[in-house]
């Protein structure tokens, strides 16, 4: 949210976004699993590019603009590093797989690092990561309050287990929010940091 802007304004700017992603990333899931059905290790690959965000470009992985070595990236996720190899030219063998795979972006998670700046860390559990309404229950009870939201992330449901939702504010939460937003809609539970 921009400073002084209302959840609304907020949602508002961002309406296309939300409802685009909200009703395409099926098609982009069930492409992806099913190309990568017959791979078990690649797939593992794939959803490790997709969690971090990391991208392909030419016959590189990339972190924004920094290259991981291929063989950092097969530690990580657990396979041998031609995997990692074979992964990146599967993925350059599809047109829709590459062009999206091209265009993931990591992104700054200020969970952790919210305390040490004043700020107040929530993580949400929904009740069901799909029902739509959850992120602008809790914004309109923070705006209420004059409380601005400085970041918004929450874990795609199709590669977490258990997605949850993560909001830091600019400034402190007052605990007497906590049980309004317990009972937002799709709230099943709430963790301050």
């Amino acid at each position: 949210m921009l400073p002084g802007e209302s959840a609304d304004a907020y949602i508002g700017r961002n309406i296309n976004l939300l409802l685009y992603t909200c009703n395409h990333p099926i098609d982009m899931w069930d492409k992806i699993a099913n190309y990568f059905e017959k791979y078990p290790s690649q797939a593992k690959v794939a959803r490790y590019l997709l969690k971090y965000g990391l991208r392909i470009e030419r016959d590189q992985v990339l972190c924004g603009d920094v290259q991981i070595a291929d063989s950092a990236l097969a530690r990580a996720a657990g396979v041998d590093r031609r995997v990692v190899k074979s992964t990146i030219e599967t993925i350059k063998s599809d047109p829709t797989l590459l062009k999206f795979f091209s265009q993931l972006l990591p992104t700054n998670h200020l969970k952790n690092a919210a305390s040490a700046m004043g700020w107040t860390a929530i993580e949400i559990v929904p009740t069901n990561a799909h029902e739509p309404g959850i992120i602008s229950a809790v914004a309109e009870i923070l705006a209420r309050s004059n409380i601005s939201i400085r970041q918004a992330i929450v874990d795609d449901p199709m590669t977490s287990e258990e997605p949850k939702l993560f909001i830091v504010t600019e400034s402190q939460v007052p605990s007497e929010l906590i049980p309004a937003i317990r009972q937002s809609k799709g709230v099943k539970g709430v963790t301050i940091y």
